[in-house]
């Protein structure tokens, strides 16, 4: 069947596709704060570029610890009740931001962020795989591309709602802040890291909020049936003979690691190359970085109605590199633009790769997707090297980490996705009873 035809989805599975899809949204507060910590609290507490990518860190160092007891939860337990567990640890994690900005203890925040991201990798593990299962096999990538639409809608607010209220816009050299008295300085670093106590609190209460309705909501369990190859072995050792998967694993782990950095480091490489940018209008770049993975995400859900998901995971690769290329020997206004535009064509990299690897796995969908998101631990290291990288040279030498990065992700885009076995034709679904 050609893919146009297939429907996005069917009206039994409607209402649950829309409130998972909710979740997306709502993680994407999570996330993209930190490419507005990262400046803030380097400021804050005298960072060097190497110790404010530890806020990065952190946060994927807790997607990776979570995702596998993730994924073993969600065979126990179902979908509903696991997202509920991920809801309630964000919330728990959000709401440690408050006693972490009181005592002004930058290792604290680190802690409140390994929460926060705990309880969002159980979300990862378990909304993903539910919403390429939530209607017809063949459209699959479009759905949960359309998903994460809504999660990169959530990543174009997240920077204004950060710049308005964590970046004060008060820059200080060091000259003046060694004139400061010891009670100045005390002051101004109080004043710092209060600002993000009303906007993670204001997130605590949008977690929780979303947590009821899911509770109070029909959300269907979904039976996947095998694709067509018998595989006896149960648990990690039967995703073995899928090595689609184990290369999207890898796939995963180079793209989020060079997502993460290159918006880490957008503001940091703006004020880099135009010296004396304020941060309130380097942070501006930041802000269309990601209006154009938002509209990525949207046309690029459009676009697979007629475009093979692979192909166009391969055209946007090479557009990265290329962008890259401008980064590394460009000058004057032309690489800031560059990275800005990578936001565009990082936009369907994720929920493509996401799709394209679990497919053909039936009842080891849930372990499958536990890997996917354990890789995103590269958000944790990539951005470390390139603050690493950056202290002992320059930003711009930074960008050679995700160039290499995307060099992985082209190449499973032209041949890593293909399914070493034929497994088969797709799963058949059926519905069970709600969860209680």
């Amino acid at each position: 069947m050609r893919n146009s035809s297939v429907p996005i989805t069917e009206r039994r599975f409607l209402l649950p596709l829309i409130l998972v899809t909710s979740l997306f949204f709502l993680w994407a507060l999570g996330v993209n704060l930190n490419d507005i910590l990262i400046p803030h609290l380097k400021k804050a507490f005298h960072l060097s570029d190497f110790r404010s990518s530890l806020i990065q860190t952190a946060f994927f160092g807790g997607y990776f610890l979570a995702a596998l007891p993730a994924g073993w939860l969600m065979e126990k337990v179902g979908y509903k009740r696991g997202i509920l567990v991920g809801l309630l640890v964000c919330a728990s994690g959000a709401f440690l931001f408050v006693p972490a900005a009181s005592i002004r203890l930058y290792g604290f925040f680190l802690f409140a962020l390994f929460v926060m991201a705990c309880g969002q990798g159980v979300l990862e593990v378990a909304a993903n795989p539910y919403v390429t299962i939530l209607g017809p096999p063949g459209s699959s990538e479009r759905r949960l591309n359309l998903a994460q639409s809504f999660n990169s809608v959530g990543a174009v607010v997240t920077p204004v709602i950060g710049a308005a209220f964590i970046l004060t816009g008060v820059e200080y050299s060091r000259a003046q802040l060694a004139a400061m008295s010891p009670q100045q300085l005390q002051a101004y670093q109080i004043a710092e890291a209060s600002t993000v106590k009303v906007p993670y609190l204001v997130i605590t209460g949008l977690f929780l909020a979303v947590a009821v309705l899911i509770f109070l909501s029909d959300l269907p369990e979904i039976a996947e049936e095998d694709g067509g190859e018998v595989v006896p072995a149960t648990g990690l050792r039967g995703l073995w003979p899928y090595k689609h998967l184990l290369k999207g694993v890898l796939a995963q782990f180079f793209y989020v690691g060079a997502q993460v950095g290159v918006a880490s480091f957008v503001i940091r490489f703006a004020q880099f190359n135009m010296a004396g940018l304020p941060e309130k209008q380097a942070a501006n770049y930041l802000k269309l970085h990601l209006l154009g993975f938002m509209i990525g995400r949207f046309l690029g859900s459009a676009v697979m109605k007629h475009i093979p998901a692979a192909r166009l995971l391969a055209l946007f690769g090479v557009a990265s590199l290329t962008c890259l290329a401008i980064v590394l020997t460009g000058t004057g206004l032309a690489p800031v633009w560059a990275l800005v535009l990578i936001g565009f064509f990082h936009s369907i990299m994720f929920p493509t790769i996401f799709a394209l690897s679990i497919k053909h796995l039936g009842p080891h969908t849930k372990l499958g997707s536990s890997l996917l998101v354990m890789s995103i631990i590269g958000g944790a290291i990539f951005p470390a090297a390139m603050g690493y990288i950056s202290d002992m040279s320059n930003i711009r030498y930074a960008f050679f980490v995700p160039f290499i990065c995307h060099l992985y992700v082209l190449y499973f885009a032209l041949r890593g996705f293909r399914p070493v076995h034929d497994l088969g034709k797709e799963p058949e679904l059926q519905s069970l009873p709600a969860e209680s």
